[in-house]
């Protein structure tokens, strides 16, 4: 095997390491960002959201990208990208320039599909399914990174900057591996559908953006009606132009097959669990109890490491016990046992949050959740969609995850600038905490129940679980999976 390709499993476990550890370096901060900027919880949080708002619109785009002008060379316009978001954003203080930064680093997450293509180009088939189970560990791995990182770089009240020079860091040596890498030709024709991801981008942002500041603004204000009504106009009219488009970022035949919706809003619960969790229960543990009468008064090493990283960590784990429940039990039930658990874990954070244990435990059991959901997705479109369409379903399942990882973030952000306790820096109430827990469990109550009672049945394909696990990583990545073995 020439040298170069041997180099082909190492660089890819190294870019998906990236793009999780990208996504979670910052959640422990962003009260940090806001106190360092001066400005509102809302206006720190799209610190968040922006990113993974890019991250719904560049991520099947840079995929296909890859798919017209080769891997490699659009790898290395990615982590160039991503390299000049992370400069701007480790040496601004203006959150505009600090939102662009977030923006630009979004373009990490096409990492992972390009990083899968290119071990489906460089392995041999025997290597494959092994080599493609490592790298999809490593989200996990590089989730729990980010948080290690984190908590270690702010133990001593540091600057929230120094993460962004690490991700500098950690970029060019992402940039100098896959320079290293074979280049392959594109083995694709087409177009890219520019002006359809401009539209979704758009909608998107007139769509959250008013979720996120309807306190400040007003629910009833002009600005917030206005920018809902103009969100609808221009999502109707993304939907009608992806209708006539050859090669469409969302082909609209996915948005009228009813398992195909069900299993996206699963996706979209599931994305919305996942921060929902990660922003409430930074947001709580961090919350000083002498001042608001509830919280642990934790640092960002204390909320980062005890609090947040076992749900991560753990999702190692539990992604192998995943593909064995779809391998034993289908996709359908492994779903349903997933919005179940989710919703015993939100109901736990709901009713008990007082004690460190209560906390870790809640989040964990919605992490596995999640992480259960996540394996039985692909395995759904499987049962449901036509051989040649698995990678255009799985691009669209992985826009609604992205998109509910943005709704979470946004409903979280909301809650907790409602009633805030008066002080000299606003805090939320006790009680918006559980409601954000309530609305959790009542929503994985809701995907439940119409997962249970609405998903028809459908052909049971008889896997393995290392087939199923292969094919959760296929599907994550928004590409092919195989239809039969």
């Amino acid at each position: 095997m020439p040298s170069r390709t041997r180099l082909a499993l190492p660089v890819a476990c190294y870019v998906v390491l990236l793009v999780s550890a990208l996504q979670t370096l910052v959640v422990p901060v962003v009260a940090n960002i806001r106190a360092d900027l001066g400005v509102s919880t809302s206006a720190a949080s799209w610190v968040v959201t922006a990113n993974l708002l890019a991250a719904a619109v560049l991520t099947p785009m840079l995929g296909r990208l890859g798919d017209l002008h080769g891997r490699r060379p659009v790898m290395l316009g990615v982590l160039t990208v991503v390299l000049l978001g992370s400069v701007l954003a480790a040496t601004t203080s203006s959150l505009p320039l600090l939102l662009a930064g977030r923006v630009a680093q979004a373009a990490s997450f096409g990492l992972f599909p390009l990083a899968i293509g290119v071990l489906r180009e460089e392995l041999p088939p025997h290597r494959l399914t092994g080599a493609m189970a490592l790298v999809s560990g490593m989200l996990s791995v590089g989730a729990g990174f980010g948080l290690v990182v984190t908590g270690l770089l702010m133990r001593h009240g540091g600057d929230y900057h120094q993460l962004f020079w690490l991700a500098t860091a950690l970029t060019l040596i992402g940039l100098a591996g896959v320079w290293l890498l074979p280049s392959r030709p594109g083995a694709a024709t087409g177009t890219l559908d520019g002006i359809g991801a401009g539209l979704l981008g758009l909608g998107l942002v007139l769509l959250i953006l008013p979720l996120e500041e309807g306190n400040g603004w007003g629910w009833a204000s002009a600005r917030v009606l206005g920018s809902l009504a103009a969100a609808a106009v221009v999502l109707t009219a993304f939907v009608l132009f992806e209708r006539r488009v050859q090669h469409p970022l969302v082909s609209t035949r996915m948005l009228r097959h009813r398992p195909i919706v069900i299993a996206n809003a699963a996706g979209l619960f599931l994305g919305f669990a996942m921060f929902a969790v990660f922003l409430a229960v930074s947001a709580l543990v961090q919350t000083p109890s002498e001042v608001a009468g509830y919280g642990f008064g934790a640092s960002v090493l204390a909320a980062s490491l005890v609090y947040l990283l076992p749900g991560t960590a753990g999702g190692v784990l539990t992604a192998p016990v995943g593909g064995r429940l779809v391998a034993r039990f289908g996709a359908k039930a492994t779903l349903v046992l997933a919005a179940v658990l989710a919703g015993a874990g939100f109901t736990l954070l709901a009713l008990l949050h007082a004690a460190t244990w209560q906390v870790i435990v809640g989040a964990l059991i919605v992490n596995t959740a999640v992480t259960f959901g996540y394996a039985a997705l692909p395995a759904l479109l499987i049962a449901h969609v036509e051989p040649a369409e698995t990678g255009i379903a799985n691009s669209v399942n992985s826009i609604a995850r992205s998109v509910g990882m943005s709704l979470g973030t946004a409903f979280v952000v909301t809650m907790l600038t409602r009633n805030p306790i008066p002080g000299p820096v606003p805090l939320p109430d006790e009680s918006q905490f559980v409601a954000i827990f309530v609305a959790g469990a009542v929503l994985a109550a809701l995907a439940a129940a119409t997962v249970g009672w609405l998903l028809p049945r459908a052909r049971r394909p008889h896997l393995t679980p290392a087939e199923v696990e292969a094919d959760e990583v296929l599907g994550a990545a928004g590409l092919d999976v195989p239809a039969t073995r």
